[in-house]
């Protein structure tokens, strides 16, 4: 089996960083989306109480005022949705760029492209 060129040793190289790339980024959003849930809950449970909230801070818990904790908690909430909307922007920028690099290595391999057959229609 022939060497593969340098051309092609770089896209298999490129795509490995992406695939590194992608997996950070999961990373990143499970964190996330578990900050996101944390807030959710927050906002419902304070939502529920009566008019005394406490937050901690620190290593101190301190009364505060509800509607303040509710607004914190929402713009929380915002900032999260916000950032987890880029991340999933990214994810799907570096899906794409990593399918197209994965179909120019084929190609340059000779494999055939993933395309599925058609399936003929069985009439019994």
């Amino acid at each position: 089996m022939e060497q593969p060129s340098p051309d092609l040793q770089q896209k298999i190289q490129e795509i490995q960083i992406l695939e590194q790339s992608i997996q950070a980024l999961l990373g990143q959003k499970q964190n996330l989306q578990l900050e996101l849930n944390e807030a959710e809950n927050a906002l419902i449970e304070v939502g529920k109480s009566d008019d005394e909230v406490y937050r901690i801070i620190g290593n101190a818990m301190i009364k505060s005022p509800k509607d303040k904790v509710i607004a914190d908690l929402e713009e929380k909430k915002k900032l999260l949705d916000l950032r987890l909307s880029s991340l999933e922007k990214q994810d799907s920028a570096l899906q794409e760029k990593a399918m197209a690099l994965q179909q120019e290595i084929s190609k340059e391999m000779g494999a055939p492209s993933e395309e599925k057959p058609v399936e003929e229609e069985k009439s019994e």
